[in-house]
């Protein structure tokens, strides 16, 4: 008996999606999960009839691979990751290759690679985006770790990937933990375009008063634009449109508003202050789903704490696209974006991760969840200055936040006035005029901190550290 190509641990939907993913692109296949029983069931399933074989054990699963073996784990992050790598270590031989394809933390990866190779495995922390569907027709993949490890799966995964005009949505992005910290970016980027659509869609209803439908012929709108053409506006569409089978009703209001969350959002807002990168936008999007979660202390609120006085703005006609709720999207999501290449840039430089940034924009334009037309241009912002310290600094993007950023202080300003909260829409404003301030007000900052606690501080008329006694 022949054995498999390529080996898989974890039958969720993800882990079944990319195996069939595999198998449909020449790759014969093991399967292997704890429950046996879901082992079965896959294969009389959707496996029934493919080049896939299951495994009862670990140890029949590592003899079913042909040699040097390449296993990707769909298995939940953290400990369950290591004591999985724990079982199968004993049962490897020198050049086999694990993956780690779930959203693990970048540190994780980092450890675990080092483990792996010093007994000559090979290991590689691959994120992996698009939901279920990417997975079964080309998702975009993130790998890291060592340039070897990932020269023994590129034949499968640039197969596998998603495919764009100028290639397969998947690199080799760098040593370590690199491709997980590049989908854990990707995935905080991705918190940050949600919310600013979720408060772009509560505007519409709460100060234009439109309904699903009317909400999303606007979205349709925007979706023909380069600036905002994206999966995630797509799909906006669709939930606005969708009607509540029992009643006909639009189904979003039916839906709670209390958002979950994963973790990779969190760990993009904490790698960021480690760091010292500025992420307003992204860390507002996280902040707002963990306020959602508090929904039985704001409907008690609701009746305690007063509302101001009604207060109408113009957002703009919906027939033309609602011009300056429009502008205030494209530069939060442009924002979005910058604020999460900005801090792959820190860590590329922080763990020599030697990141590319135009290739990064390239396998994000197909397959995963912030696919864009946005990030053609990004691609090219970075092509064109690898080095470029913000996105806003590139020209075709500083024409972008210097047209568009009367709309976004319009709907920023009314919006405060009507006391509708719009925290991503708020923090970009925030962070573009504080990125374009010559001199903030840290200067008093430096003052009292040197006051209570002679910290020093610098002067802007001569070098060196100064300290004052400033009481008596």
């Amino acid at each position: 008996m022949s054995k498999a190509h390529f080996g898989l641990i974890g039958l969720g939907v993800m882990g079944e999606n990319l195996v069939l993913n595999a198998e449909r692109n020449g790759f014969s296949s093991v399967v292997y999960n704890r429950t046996t029983a879901k082992t079965d069931e896959f294969l009389a399933g959707r496996g029934a009839g493919k080049d896939i074989v299951g495994a009862a054990t670990l140890e029949e699963f590592v003899e079913a691979l042909e040699r040097p073996r390449r296993i990707l784990m769909m298995v939940k992050a953290g400990a369950p990751i290591d004591a999985m790598i724990a079982q199968l270590s004993p049962l490897l031989e020198e050049g086999d290759l694990l993956i780690d394809g779930g959203n693990s933390l970048y540190t994780d990866t980092e450890r675990r690679v080092a483990e792996l190779e010093s007994k000559s495995f090979g290991y590689i922390g691959m994120g992996v985006s698009g939901g279920a569907k990417g997975a079964l027709e080309g998702p975009s993949m993130m790998p890291g770790g060592t340039r070897a490890a990932y020269d023994a799966i590129e034949s499968l995964v640039r197969k596998m990937a998603a495919k764009v005009e100028d290639g397969p949505c998947v690199t080799y992005i760098g040593p370590g933990g690199a491709g997980h910290f590049v989908k854990t970016v990707h995935n905080g980027i991705e918190y940050g375009i949600e919310q600013i659509l979720a408060e772009a869609y509560d505007l519409m209803k709460r100060v234009a008063g439109l309904n699903g439908d009317a909400m999303a012929d606007v979205l349709g709108q925007w979706n023909t634009m380069e600036e905002l053409a994206s999966f995630l506006v797509e799909i906006t569409e669709v939930c606005l449109r969708t009607k509540d089978p029992e009643s006909g009703a639009d189904l979003v209001e039916f839906i709670v508003d209390a958002a979950g969350q994963k973790g990779t959002g969190l760990w993009t807002v904490e790698s960021a202050l480690q760091m010292g990168v500025p992420v307003p936008t992204i860390y507002a999007a996280l902040n707002a789903r963990v306020l959602s979660s508090l929904r039985p202390e704001r409907l008690a609120a609701k009746s305690v704490l007063a509302a101001p006085a009604p207060h109408s703005f113009d957002l703009g006609e919906p027939a033309s696209g609602m011009e300056p709720l429009r502008d205030a999207c494209i530069l939060a999501c442009i924002v979005s974006y910058g604020q999460g290449m900005a801090l792959l840039q820190a860590a590329s430089t922080i763990h020599d991760y030697q990141l590319d940034f135009s290739a990064i924009g390239q396998i994000w334009k197909g397959g995963c969840i912030i696919r864009a037309r946005l990030l053609q241009r990004i691609q090219d912002a970075y092509a064109t200055d690898p080095n470029l310290p913000n996105l806003m600094l590139d020209p075709w993007f500083a024409d972008q936040v210097n047209r568009r950023l009367p709309g976004l202080r319009q709907v920023v300003a009314g919006a405060a006035l009507a006391g509708i909260p719009v925290p991503c829409l708020s923090s970009s404003l925030d962070y573009i005029d504080s990125y374009r301030t010559g001199r903030l007000p840290q200067n008093l900052v430096q003052a009292m901190r040197d006051c209570f606690g002679s910290h020093t501080y610098e002067r802007t008329d001569r070098p060196g550290s100064f300290h004052t006694e400033w009481l008596d």
